[in-house]
């Protein structure tokens, strides 16, 4: 894609596990003649204990304000932001950014969890499983107070390769009425034909696209560099056609994220290089 600017948003308070906020520097090394905005949480205690439904909250809106108006200020400036986490927390500044200056967006959520849960139905506290719920208006009271536009359309919100949804989460996801395509989806009819399906649902009546791309889609044997993995993910081959294909519609496309790697948990590099692969496709002009 032409015209990117990278933000590297090196934040891991949205999850208890350490190290998705390292990825984003040690991808650095492979982008060239990019220009590159980074956002750290500076030193932060951060909050572990179990029974803290709102681990972090204020920290991790403080980053995101940043981030929101980082990504606003590239958008402003023609360019296409790519975001680098740091946990899927992040999506909720880099997503609400970009609909805060194109007014209405839809959202393909490719991901191996909802990330919908709210406040109420978390059963960890760690704001890492919120993020959709919150770009969509689900759940808004206390992790968008810097966001005063609109939200996500749960008829534009797609989610793909979901296979480990939370109990109280899904709920949620019923009640909002939000696609989804599991990861059995893609194992039966291919990535290109769900990701096309995903586009033309996420598409309709919108001024453009907003890609959110978790690495733990992909199956941990293959990708263990994530710091929550759910088995039995999809394969390279199709964690490849996914990124080829929505590039096919890259005209669409105004923000993307690419999140969850994390080194602390890579065995020999494995996920590195996927995570690698991934973003030169992206950056590929």
């Amino acid at each position: 894609m032409k015209d990117i600017d990278i933000i590297n948003a090196c934040s891991d308070l949205g999850v208890i596990v350490d190290g998705a906020n390292l990825g984003p520097k040690v991808l650095e090394k492979y982008i060239l003649n990019k220009k590159i905005y980074e956002l750290n949480t500076g030193k932060v205690e951060k909050e572990r204990e179990e029974n803290n439904k709102r681990k972090n909250l204020l920290e991790i809106n403080k980053f995101n304000r940043e981030l929101y108006q980082n990504v606003r200020k590239i958008i402003q400036e023609g360019k296409i932001p790519l975001t680098i986490g740091g946990d899927h927390s992040i999506a909720i500044g880099s997503a609400l950014g970009a609909i805060q200056e194109y007014k209405k967006m839809g959202i393909i959520w490719f991901d191996s969890h909802g990330d919908f849960n709210t406040l109420d139905t978390t059963a960890t506290g760690n704001i890492h499983g919120l993020p959709l719920a919150v770009i969509t208006g689900f759940e808004k009271r206390e992790l968008a107070p810097f966001h005063q536009g609109n939200f996500f359309s749960y008829d534009n919100t797609v989610i793909v390769g979901a296979r480990d949804i939370d109990e109280w989460e899904m709920p949620n996801l019923k009640k909002a009425g939000v696609t989804i395509f599991t990861t059995e989806d893609i194992k039966i009819h291919g990535a290109e034909e769900i990701t096309k399906k995903a586009i033309q649902i996420a598409e309709k009546d919108v001024e453009g696209l907003h890609i959110s791309y978790d690495i733990d889609l992909i199956d941990p044997e293959l990708a263990p560099g994530v710091s929550v993995p759910a088995k039995n993910g999809i394969n390279l081959d199709d964690a490849y056609k996914i990124v080829d294909t929505f590039l096919e519609y890259e005209e669409k496309i105004k923000s993307i994220d690419l999140v969850e790697f994390n080194p602390k948990r890579d065995i020999n590099g494995k996920t590195e290089k996927i995570a690698n692969q991934i973003l030169q496709k992206i950056m590929k002009e």
